[in-house]
């Protein structure tokens, strides 16, 4: 069901908007967290060691995917908004063709470096060989991985965020089922943990794309629109291109904090790998408003209703704090307990190195949840560089910090450079946001 969001109240079409899409990343994290779990739980700490050194990689693959969706869904969400359904659907299968020649490319460079790249990280070599067998699984499915991500991106830009949700939670409680089915029962260890992922997503993005493909034919467009247009890619492309550099320096930036957490020994990288989940659990839900808003944004310039963007972030603003209180709350205080699910009670160093972790950054969940809707106005209305330029001084500050406090304070200093990084870019891009600079190439 698509959802024009350029009518109604702001606050309920974008509530209404949002629900579905937090459920669907609740989800999608909930199955990445179980694959932690059950690896923590069932197999040995160094097997959830092994999951938590490929992690920094898979977020690069990752991140090339989810910038590809972004590209596709603030064009197609302003076509849409415009009503120009013949160019929406040339932005589609454009975006289609395109990422399938990408992914085919990232495949073949994953399997060649995939242990160059764990090397690189200095990855301790009690867990090399897990770490590579898993991430070469994790390789072999990329194309679902990329086709399954434009699918809810486009989705998404249609205004329909319930359509992904069911798919979503088809995909993570399948998940789960084949984790403990080829973990426990059939002792297959980490390949069983990764050989479930493969299959659930597989599965759903075949799935989703058929009902994409049905949903996008109730669109007449009175005659045949074009499969591949190279005027589309490259509009496609000023929005896909910094969104994929943004998202993939985010992940470089990852690996050099994982280089340093891997030289503290396995039990660290296993305590990491599991507050991070947690973290990571808590900033895609902040994410996910941030990239409601962006659709939101995006169909109200293409139907050139700029001060609606303004109402939504208003009301996105006021959704956010009912997320980030409670996530601030149970990790500060209770972090240690929930770390507990992962790993057994031998595990007390790796537990300790977790909560120091948790302790140290949600208090600033906050300041990270303000920046990502800042961005996601940005990101909406296409101001691109003011949104990388928020991000990669994050990132570099970040990264900078971390080997500077390292060698005094060891892991925690690691994690104390995050607020730091998230403080100063979230004041750029609030101030990019309240300057308006996202709305001069629209002023009419």
């Amino acid at each position: 069901m698509t959802t024009d969001l350029t009518i109604g109240n702001p606050k309920k079409v974008l509530l209404a908007f949002t629900v579905p899409m937090l459920i669907s990343v609740m989800f999608q994290q909930l199955y990445n967290i179980a694959d932690s779990v059950i690896a923590g739980k069932f197999i040995n700490e160094n097997a959830l060691a092994a999951v938590g050194a490929s992690y920094p990689i898979t977020m690069i693959f990752m991140a090339i995917a989810i910038g590809s969706n972004v590209g596709c869904s603030v064009i197609v969400s302003q076509l849409f908004g415009a009503k120009k359904y013949r160019d929406m659907k040339t932005a589609v299968t454009t975006t289609f063709l395109s990422a399938s020649a990408l992914c085919l490319l990232l495949t073949v460079f994953g399997f060649v470096f995939c242990k160059k790249m764990l090397l690189l990280l200095d990855t301790p070599s009690n867990i090399m060989k897990d770490s590579v067998l898993y991430l070469n699984i994790y390789i072999a499915g990329l194309f679902f991985l990329f086709m399954y991500n434009i699918c809810t991106g486009i989705f998404t830009a249609l205004g329909d965020s319930k359509t992904p949700l069911y798919f979503l939670i088809f995909s993570s409680v399948g998940n789960i089922l084949l984790d403990l089915l080829f973990v426990i029962s059939l002792h297959m260890k980490i390949a069983g943990v990764a050989w479930a992922t493969f299959l659930a997503q597989g599965i759903s993005c075949v799935l989703a794309f058929i009902a994409l493909m049905k949903h996008l034919k109730k669109f007449g467009t009175g005659e045949k629109s074009p499969v591949f247009s190279l005027l589309m890619l490259k509009q496609i492309s000023q929005v896909a291109v910094p969104s994929i550099l943004q998202q993939s320096f985010v992940s470089v930036g990852n690996l050099f904090i994982q280089n340093l957490v891997n030289k503290c020994g396995s039990s660290a990288v296993a305590g990491y790998s599991a507050a991070v989940k947690l973290n990571t659990f808590c900033i895609t839900s902040f994410t996910t408003l941030g990239n409601a808003l962006s659709s939101f944004t995006a169909q109200n310039i293409g139907a050139g209703k700029q001060k609606r963007v303004r109402d939504g972030f208003r009301s996105g603003f006021s959704m956010l704090l009912c997320i980030v209180i409670p996530c601030t709350l149970l990790f500060f205080f209770g972090g240690s307990l929930i770390l507990k699910l992962f790993m057994n009670d031998e595990s007390e160093s790796a537990i300790q190195t977790g909560f120091t972790f948790l302790k140290i950054v949600s208090p600033f969940y906050l300041v990270i949840s303000v920046k990502l809707m800042a961005d996601g106005v940005l990101r909406g209305a296409g101001a691109m560089f003011w949104f990388m330029l928020s991000t990669f001084s994050d990132l570099i500050i970040r990264v900078a910090l971390s080997y500077i406090l390292y060698y005094r304070f060891g892991s925690a200093g690691i994690w104390s450079s995050w607020p730091v990084g998230w403080t100063i870019a979230m004041i750029i891009s609030v101030i990019c946001y309240f300057s308006g600079v996202w709305m001069k190439k629209f002023k009419r």
